[in-house]
């Protein structure tokens, strides 16, 4: 590969200087979109030309509301952190929706979960309706009002949708996890861990929870590793689960019955304040590729990222023992430089990844922006 890429740029070179350009500056704008970090890194990760928002707010779409018996405008407030998964040969995003309950406090908004599909990866459209919401179900105790937020998506080898998302009651968050054959109709199974150990982790702060997958016939499909399924989750520091169904799952504990992290923020990096958990890991050759969000404090990460920034970073893990750390990234891959990825509900700034999906031969990555919009940026596959 290395050989190949050396004799294209000798190429290149002759072909500037016969049309008058400089070489040594359009290599290095070749260069700077095709190189990656680390060699096990996916990607690079670029955004389209002229990037904008592919999802924004509107006060117009209405919703008949369970919880309050009327309707209300459910993505009034913001549309951002989004999910996605290939079916019917089209990319479909789902993404956190904010009703406006008229506060400026972040987590003061109702969350429901929207769907918009493409199929070309560049125009979207979006439903009428929420796809997912608190409803006057069984979860309501954990919904209500908060309601559900930050859906990570994977499909199983069966066909089944295995959707993670944020529980908000407006005291505890808690991770959970639903399934659905058309991304319409779902079946809530519940906090994730409240059965396990009696609910010793019920009552605790969990969320962002990201299943293995891996590339099989052209499509990413949640990834089985000697009989387990694994899930990457948390934050401030990013933890680890294992399920033998997709359903049933049980925190990655040491010997004395306490949760192990196994990726941490960093002092002098940009992930010096925290990590957590991102669009769902990818199970390569090299090993497992974890996508996860990183938030800098500028006195002891990089000073000139600024405090509370959320970039995007990516670590490598043992496909043999996935709690094994074999490298990460020295710096973000994908940080907000746009407009509209530092301006919004969250002013400091985020590309904060959550969906992840090969299509037609490249990757989509799809983040939210300042708490406030949907982003893309997309790869392709060499």
């Amino acid at each position: 590969m290395e050989r190949k890429f050396r004799l294209k740029g000798i190429f290149l070179v002759f072909l500037f200087i016969a049309c008058g350009v400089n070489p040594t500056q359009e290599l290095a704008k070749i260069e700077k979109t095709q190189a990656v970090e680390k060699s096990w890194m996916l990607g690079p990760f670029n955004r389209p030309e002229n990037a904008r928002p592919i999802i924004q707010s509107d006060s117009v779409t209405l919703f008949d509301d369970p919880m309050s018996g009327g309707q209300v405008a459910w993505q009034s407030k913001a549309t951002f952190n989004p999910a996605a998964i290939v079916k019917d040969n089209r990319i479909n995003v789902l993404y956190r929706a904010e009703q406006d309950r008229h506060t400026d406090t972040i987590g003061g908004h109702t969350s429901r979960i929207g769907l918009a599909t493409s199929v070309d990866g560049i125009n979207y459209i979006t439903q009428k309706n929420p796809v997912f919401y608190p409803d006057n179900d069984d979860q309501k105790k954990y919904e209500w009002s908060g309601g559900t937020e930050d859906p990570r998506i994977v499909e199983s080898e069966d066909g089944r949708f295995i959707l993670t998302y944020t529980q908000w009651n407006g005291k505890i968050p808690r991770l959970a996890l639903a399934t659905s054959t058309d991304l319409k109709n779902w079946t809530k199974h519940g906090p994730i861990f409240e059965d396990y150990k009696d609910g010793k982790y019920n009552n605790q702060e969990t969320k962002s929870g990201a299943i293995v997958t891996k590339l099989k016939q052209g499509k990413l499909v949640a990834a089985r590793i000697d009989g387990k399924y694994y899930m990457y989750y948390g934050v401030p520091h990013i933890w680890m689960a294992t399920s033998t169904d997709l359903i049933n799952w049980e925190p990655l504990e040491d010997y004395s019955g306490t949760l192990a992290p196994v990726l941490n923020p960093r002092p002098g990096y940009f992930d010096s304040w925290l990590v957590e958990a991102g669009a769902p890991p990818v199970l390569t050759d090299d090993g497992i590729v974890v996508l996860y969000n990183a938030g800098n404090s500028s006195n002891i990460g990089v000073k000139d990222l600024g405090n509370r920034v959320y970039t995007s970073g990516q670590a490598l893990f043992s496909a043999k023992e996935p709690w094994k750390l074999l490298d990460r990234s020295d710096k973000p891959y994908l940080k907000p430089e746009l407009s509209f990825e530092k301006s919004g509900q969250y002013k400091d700034g985020t590309t904060f990844v959550e969906g992840l999906v090969y299509f037609k031969g490249k990757w989509y990555l799809y983040y939210g922006t300042a708490d406030s919009m949907v982003g893309v940026a997309t790869a392709v596959d060499n």
